[in-house]
């Protein structure tokens, strides 16, 4: 019989990902006891399984693909790039799939670390069962922070599981490269890891059941994607659904919707995600395990004054960036109301998670790189805003020439003609994710057309740009 611990917290967070360690750091910030919950690796998906990993691997794609747009080194840039190279400096950046440093910093910040799988029994109580059958029983003052992220969906095809496909993970973590990949999917993870498996050496099939890449952002972004994939040797089907799957022998088969059978080493489900939560014990709670939780501004879960819901979990904005920005807010609030103090609970006040409706940012790091914040035309035509859009192509801006030959990119400004402020800012080009955060800062700062006049860009930088639009705008 395991004997059963109980200690008390203000603050419990379920989840040690960016998203629960930032909740952790604001609350211990705020002087208040905190305990956190983590089944697996410290430092959750974003650090072992996602946006290191796929950046470790885009980053030498990326920096072959412009050295080969640069005389003097387009020649030598011609061979193909060192895979166990590759593989190794992926490697180095998950540091190996152990988690010594992000537990070492937990520690540092005074915050209590449970292994084990966390699940709710009541209001502000959880048990943690521990990898050797201990369990303990955490109870919360203040509140509870459910942050356990996503994963990646899978399809309800018959005997798929025999088929052992790949999801993110096994697309950020293979030890090796699979001479023939088929990749289901037309958003962020199947373009960027199309994108890196296709320039290390796979041949890649792109099963895309959508009209176009990247669907949540302007349409020119997935557009000139896919003309770069193409381009590079991935075939790209449009329209396309599978129906079946199977694996022979070694070999994938999938058949689509036509009647066609693809054929691969491996195949890449990138088509989705689901929230963290049918096992965290939300019954317990009046909740649905299994759903996405709903929370307000300050990211309390509805119905719950002492439950908040922080990062993927709720649905909001699925980007580790967002969800730290989320924990930030969420952790102010949770001390605010733990000292007696009134939240700003106004629009960009300390308390409030505003850009997660006006400002989210993002960055697809394929080649050409595509970024984006706010809302593309068609969203903020359909929030009710009274906007104008103005593109411009990247090849006309000097800076751009002079970053690569045959430099192909495009740039969209979409102006609230009344407000006189930018709704949103779309960027594709080769290095445009550095671009992005000027972008958000006028989204977010909800700055004049007038005053971004003033705002002069270096010459001759990529980011002369904005004097294009601005132009663009004026002469509409």
């Amino acid at each position: 019989m395991t004997e059963t611990e109980t200690n008390a917290y203000d603050v419990v967070v379920l989840g040690a990902g960016p998203v629960g360690e930032n909740v952790a750091d604001r609350a211990r910030a705020a002087g208040l006891t905190t305990a956190v919950v983590e089944s697996e690796l410290v430092g959750g998906e974003c650090s072992y399984w996602a946006c290191m990993p796929s950046k470790a691997l885009l980053r030498p794609v990326i920096a072959r693909a412009d050295a080969r747009r640069v005389p003097g080194l387009s020649q030598s840039a011609q061979g193909p790039l060192d895979a166990s190279a590759v593989l190794a400096h992926r490697d180095y950046y998950t540091s190996h799939w152990k988690d010594d440093g992000q537990v070492g910093w937990l520690d540092s910040i005074g915050a209590d670390l449970y292994r084990g799988h966390g699940r709710l029994t009541g209001p502000r109580t959880l048990t943690v069962t521990g990898p050797d059958g201990a369990e303990h029983v955490l109870t919360a003052r203040h509140a509870v922070a459910v942050c356990t992220g996503s994963r990646a969906s899978l399809p309800e095809l018959p005997g798929l599981d025999e088929v052992k496909p790949w999801t993110s993970r096994e697309a950020t973590s293979s030890p090796s490269v699979p001479g023939r990949l088929i990749v289901v999917g037309g958003g962020v993870v199947a373009t960027e890891m199309a994108t890196v498996w296709q320039a290390l050496g796979s041949q890649v099939t792109m099963l895309v059941r959508g009209k176009g890449l990247l669907p949540r952002m302007e349409p020119f972004a997935g557009e000139l994607i896919a003309e770069a994939l193409t381009e590079a040797g991935t075939d790209v089907r449009t329209g396309t659904s599978v129906e079946s799957v199977t694996r022979e022998g070694g070999t994938v088969v999938a058949v689509t919707d036509t009647g066609d059978r693809v054929e691969a080493d491996e195949i890449l489900f990138a088509i989705g995600r689901a929230p963290r939560t049918d096992d965290i014990g939300l019954e317990t709670i009046g909740l649905d395990p299994g759903s996405w939780l709903p929370v307000d501004d300050s990211l309390r879960v509805t119905g719950h004054d002492w439950l908040y819901a922080v990062g993927d979990v709720n649905q909001r904005a699925l980007l580790t960036h967002q969800g730290k920005y989320q924990a930030r807010i969420a952790g102010a609030a949770i001390a605010a109301r733990a000292t007696g103090e009134s939240l700003l609970a106004q629009p960009w006040g300390a308390h409030t998670a505003t850009a997660d409706h006006a400002a989210v940012p993002q960055v697809v790091f394929t080649d050409p790189e595509a970024a984006a914040v706010g809302l593309s035309l068609a969203e903020a035509e359909q929030a009710g805003h009274r906007v104008k859009s103005v593109d411009v192509d990247l090849s006309t801006v000097a800076g751009a020439g002079l970053y690569a030959d045959g430099y192909k990119g495009r740039a969209r400004m979409v102006v609230d003609v009344e407000a006189e402020i930018l709704r949103g800012v779309t960027l594709v080009g080769p290095g445009v994710g550095e671009l992005i955060h000027s972008a958000t800062i006028a989204v977010a700062g909800e700055v004049p057309v007038s005053r971004l006049w003033h705002a002069v860009p270096s010459y001759p930088t990529i980011s002369e740009v904005w004097l294009r639009l601005l132009e663009a705008y004026r002469d509409a």
